[in-house]
This record gives structure tokens, C-alpha cells and sequence, in this order.
């Protein structure tokens, strides 16, 4: 599916900033009837809607954990209060003040979702877009894993739904190298060089920057990949203290998952860095494997445990924010709908009737030589004749 009308018109009025695009028919009434779908799954399993504002002023929207978002966020002076103001960059971050705030005397845990659309300073070469919606959910007040399972499993079930093809879901620790570094007292000027040879899976540059650890830190490289063939390399490794419980943590996971959703394709890579800074416990990546195989990369969603609220007294959470963009780069070309053109005049009472049907009606405002030659130039395939749709027969030359 083509998501976004290239912007290649030649008119002035066509061009657009670099990363915003204009969504067309049919891919706009799409994009508004898979996020409907989504959110129908949330509401389903008790997660009720929130609708926060596209800005906010900046030192609350950048602070807790939109601060890791501070570098994508658009700013500028709000005219009526003369402060700083900051447009949405992620919507996480506003559910999780609502929840603090005006929401801190509803009982926990608290099921919040969400959908919208969120606009960023900056695109990347394997994601160009700068605007585009989110459908999410956050879970509020819950620290044990079965929460983890439980939003893992809903988004899943989700994605499943709107007909995403070959899902899969990828689970990180990405506290789990941070607390190696620490117990085997990694020096932190050589942090930010290990961190990029573990995303690289550079074995050698690991062994070297990691002194003491780098025994470990390699075969946690090596305990990578489906959960089912990893999962038994994993939990044989010697791991320090802190590393272990969250290893422990992400086998009762595992379980949970497999009996939520045993269809699910599971992977792990615990060394993996993947997801937003203000994550603080298990994260997932879902991705479509068929997208994966053609060389897109294509995240799907990505969420994980984080605290929310005040920084004094933060409270445990997960969730999950799905992209809807890339979600429907996945799916299959929607069935058009049936489109039936009607004559003016026609019965007002029959229109109603066909629309209950599933037709698509759609009714001339002024007379045609040939109705059927004007069906096909409006993109019905149908005429109303004698009460009922026939298919449009245009004539030809």
C-alpha cells in the first residue's frame, strides 16, 4: 500500500516541508478505519481513551519522561502566555502526566489508550516521516510481570486484528548491560563506545572495551534470536545479581506469553539498546516478518516498563505506542467498497436502504447525457436504474 502521496506536484500550493506528506483516498480513510480497529481492541480489554493536546507548555511536556524526547520536539513562544511551548513528539509522556495528575485519585492499576498524531523536529533515512499517528496504551500502577504479558498480548492481539501478516515481537533488557557495566565496574568513558559495538554485534570491539565482562557480554551476544532456541543459553549464564532477577523476570514473561498468545513468534536479544532512554525494564519492538524479509525495516510498535509521574515518587508502568503508518504498509489492499451512482431525484428512502447494505451512494447534482459514461468518470461502478444497481456499461469509441 502506497501510505504517503509523494510531494511532486508541480504547483506551489502542493509543496510541503520535508517529512510531511498529504495523505489521499483511499489510504487516509484507511489509515482512520485501522486506527478505529486498534482502539476497539484496547476498549475491549478496559483500557479507556484519553485525547491530551497536540502542544503543551515545554517544562511539562520535556520533563519525566519526555525529557528523553526534548531533541525530536518542536518549540516555540505561545502568543497568549508568552512561555515556551512544545509540540507532542510521543504521546506517552502526556499519558502518563494525565495519570499523575488529573487522574491520581482513580484507582490503580490504571488502563489508559490513545490516538494521534505527533510531529517530530527530524526524520532518518530508514524513516523519513515527520508526522505520523500513534495508537497506543499505557498500564499504570502495575510492577509484576504479568503486566508486561498483558500489554505485550493485547498489542499483539491488535496488530493480529487489523491483519497484520508474520507478526513477531522482539524482547529486550535494556537495563541488562547497564548493571553488567556496573557490577564488573566498566569505566563509563568506555560506555558509550561498548553500547555501539553491542548494536553492531562487534564481538571483537566488545571483548576489548569490556575487560572482565567481555566473556559474558559475548555470549550474551551469542543468546540472540527465536526465544524457544535461546532462551535455554540464556539462563545458563553466570549473570550478577541485578542482571539475574531481570533474567528471571523475562522468563516468567516467556510463560505468560506462551499461554496468551502461543502463536506469537517470540524473539530475544538481550543486548539490544532499542526503544526510548526513559525505558527502565523489559521492551518489546513488534515488527511484520515479511517486511523484514524485503529489507524494511519496519517497526510496527515498540513499548516497555518505564516510571511515570513524579520523579520523587514514581509509580510502575508499561505500555506500548503502535505506528500507524507503518502498519499499514503491511496490509493488504482494502476490498473497495461497492459505489452506486444516483440520477437527481432519486428516492431518498431506496439511497438509505442500499447505504445499509454496504453501498456507497453517490448522487448527481446535475443531468447526464449518459449516465453510465458519468458513473465510471465519478468511480462508481454501479447505476441506479429501475430501483436497483446495475453494473455502469460506459459506452466506447
Amino acid at each position: 500500500m502506497q501510505y504517503r502521496d509523494m510531494n511532486d506536484a508541480p504547483h506551489a500550493a502542493a509543496l510541503l516541508p520535508t517529512g510531511l506528506y498529504d495523505l489521499l483516498p483511499p489510504v487516509a480513510e484507511r489509515e482512520a478505519e485501522v486506527t478505529a480497529r486498534l482502539m476497539a481492541v484496547l476498549a475491549a480489554h478496559g483500557y479507556e481513551r484519553v485525547k491530551p493536546p497536540l502542544v503543551e507548555f515545554e517544562e511539562t511536556l520535556l520533563s519525566g519522561t519526555g525529557a528523553a524526547m526534548s531533541a525530536e520536539s518542536f518549540r516555540t513562544m505561545d502568543p497568549t502566555s508568552h512561555r515556551m511551548v512544545a509540540v507532542r513528539a510521543d504521546m506517552t509522556p502526556q499519558v502518563a502526566r494525565i495519570a499523575a495528575t488529573r487522574l491520581g485519585h482513580w484507582p490503580r492499576p490504571l488502563r489508559l489508550s490513545y490516538a494521534g498524531q505527533v510531529l517530530r523536529v527530524k526524520g532518518s533515512e530508514v524513516r523519513p516521516e515527520r508526522q505520523f499517528g500513534q495508537a497506543g496504551a499505557e498500564l499504570i500502577g502495575a510492577e509484576g510481570p504479568a503486566a508486561d504479558v498483558e500489554v505485550i498480548a493485547i498489542a499483539a492481539e491488535a496488530l493480529l486484528g487489523v491483519g497484520v501478516p508474520n507478526l513477531s515481537v522482539d524482547l529486550t533488557l535494556p537495563t541488562l548491560v547497564p548493571s553488567i557495566a556496573d557490577e564488573f565496574e566498566i569505566p563509563r568513558d568506555k560506555r558509550a563506545a561498548l553500547r555501539a559495538a553491542l548494536d553492531h554485534k562487534d564481538t571483537a570491539a566488545v571483548a576489548s572495551l569490556a575487560g572482565d565482562a567481555g566473556n559474558l557480554l559475548t555470549q550474551l551476544i551469542a543468546a540472540s534470536g527465536a526465544a524457544a532456541q535461546v532462551w535455554p543459553a540464556l539462563r545458563r549464564l553466570d549473570l550478577p545479581e541485578r542482571a539475574r532477577a531481570e533474567r528471571e523476570r523475562l522468563g516468567t514473561v516467556l510463560k505468560g506469553l506462551a499461554t496468551a498468545m502461543p502463536t506469537l513468534m517470540v524473539t530475544i536479544d538481550p543486548v539490544e539498546n532499542r526503544g526510548f532512554e526513559y525505558h527502565t525494564g523489559i521492551s518489546f519492538t513488534f515488527f511484520s516478518r515479511i517486511e523484514m524479509q524485503r529489507g524494511v525495516l519496519g517497526e510496527l510498535g515498540r513499548g516497555g516498563r518505564y516510571e511515570a509521574g513524579d520523579p520523587a515518587m514514581p509509580e510502575p508502568a508499561t505500555g506500548f505506542t503502535l505506528y500507524t503508518d507503518v502498519i499499514l504498509s503491511t496490509l493488504p489492499e482494502a476490498e473497495a467498497r461497492r459505489r452506486v451512482l444516483l440520477p437527481p431525484g432519486a428516492d431518498a428512502a431506496l439511497a438509505a436502504a442500499l447505504r445499509g447494505q454496504g453501498w456507497i451512494t453517490v448522487t448527481a447534482l446535475s443531468p447526464a447525457a449518459d449516465w453510465h459514461v458519468e458513473a465510471e468518470r465519478l468511480g462508481c461502478g454501479h447505476v441506479l436504474e429501475e430501483g436497483r444497481p446495475v453494473p455502469a456499461r460506459a459506452r466506447r469509441a
